[in-house]
């Protein structure tokens, strides 16, 4: 079964993640090795300038980067790929960029809050095998010392409603932030129009130290459903159990339900919407899970992403994320601190793009508000915004 036949089951998203059949970006380069094998490359350099304001906020110029090879082998009866990812944005400090109201994963010692952490050098390094057992029916395997679990949508940098947004979403930590994870076993069985599928894993996020691979476990699980009712639509659900995925919460395990429903037209339309809640209970010594007292009880997000194309040159998008977070106040001696507060991030943007050659420049930018409780005046101010401006160096879309 070659690339594009598997491409007609469904629209392939990060790890095992399925998009809408329409989901068809151009992948950059494609080279071929002899027989029916390939070799596609992609990536981008995105250079950003981001301003977020208030008593929390900062400034920072900054470069995202990925660079991406897959190697497609069809043989009788299946298919074999290969996939890398991988990224220089450990060059950054390990705290990241600024992002208002973000928060997940330790730097220099500390919980990270209103910042964005950096992407690993190895972003990803697994196999796949996909076995036919019927007409557009197959088993795959999937798995790797780096990869993505059967866990949530699609990473939001490989999804077309966010392609164009420079900011990872706010609600990164309650559905895709176990796209880099180091260990990772997949099985499932995939169609045309349905994919079921279950995975092994570490549970514990990426360190600050972002250069090395860490060592591989499988201590937590995670299934997941995907539905295609047609090309232009895909439906996904899925539940796991993660072993002490924050570091700055020893000894709390997480139970994660997420679902998510995308669109693509086709023609320059797409978006997503996705609803996420994430249950913390303790670990104790006989394996008797309670729930944890610390974040009193479940905590829910929505986002919601969108981007058209209006022409070949001009791109319009924007993000809407609403979510309970009560990790803004890691400070054990802050009176704030494990307080949940629900907060909504409103984002629009624009981008202009221009072919170079084999690579696509998008210039633009974006600005976000803020829906907050009056309580995080006086830490935030009455009204911070956030507002980027972007270059984006892309090898494909």
């Amino acid at each position: 079964m070659d690339h594009s036949a598997m491409a007609d089951m469904g629209g392939e998203g990060s790890g095992t993640s399925r998009l809408p059949a329409n989901e068809a970006m151009n992948h950059g380069a494609m080279l071929g090795l002899g027989g029916d094998a390939n070799l596609m490359l992609h990536g981008f350099v995105w250079p950003v300038y981001t301003d977020q304001t208030g008593p929390r906020g900062d400034d920072k110029l900054y470069v995202q980067s990925m660079g991406m090879a897959t190697m497609t082998v069809p043989f009788e009866g299946g298919r074999f790929m290969a996939r890398t990812m991988m990224s220089l944005e450990p060059l950054m400090r390990h705290d990241g960029y600024p992002n208002l109201f973000a928060t997940g994963e330790i730097a220099y010692g500390e919980p990270i809050v209103d910042r964005q952490h950096p992407h690993d050098l190895f972003m990803e390094l697994a196999a796949r095998v996909d076995i036919d057992i019927a007409e557009e029916t197959t088993v795959f395997l999937y798995g790797g010392p780096v990869g993505e679990p059967a866990l949530g949508p699609s990473a939001f940098m490989h999804r077309s409603s966010a392609r164009y947004n420079p900011e990872a979403p706010i609600t990164h930590h309650w559905f895709d932030s176990t796209h880099i994870t180091y260990g990772v076993a997949t099985a499932g069985i995939a169609a045309k129009r349905f994919q079921l599928e279950a995975s092994t894993f570490r549970g514990r996020e990426p360190d600050e130290f972002r250069w090395n691979i860490e060592a591989p476990k499988f201590d937590s699980w995670s299934v997941r459903g995907s539905f295609a009712p047609a090309p232009a639509w895909l439906v996904q659900a899925s539940y796991s159990e993660m072993k002490e995925p924050e570091a700055q919460h020893p000894g709390e395990n997480e139970h994660r339900t997420t679902a998510s429903i995308h669109y693509n037209s086709g023609n320059g339309l797409s978006a997503m919407g996705a609803f996420s809640a994430k249950k913390a209970v303790e670990d104790h010594d006989d394996h008797d899970l309670v729930d944890a007292d610390a974040h009193d009880g479940t905590l829910t997000a929505w986002l919601g992403e969108v981007s058209w194309d209006i022409d070949t040159r001009h791109t319009v998008f924007g993000r809407v994320e609403n979510v309970a977070n009560g990790e803004l106040f890691p400070d054990e001696f802050s009176p704030l601190h494990e307080e949940v507060f629900r907060v909504t991030k409103f984002q629009a943007g624009y981008a202009y793009r221009l072919p170079l050659g084999p690579v696509t420049l998008a210039l633009g930018g974006t600005a976000a508000a803020f829906a907050k409780p009056n309580a995080l005046d006086a830490v935030y101010g009455d009204n911070p915004v956030g507002y980027t401006v972007f270059a984006r160096f892309s090898l494909g879309d």
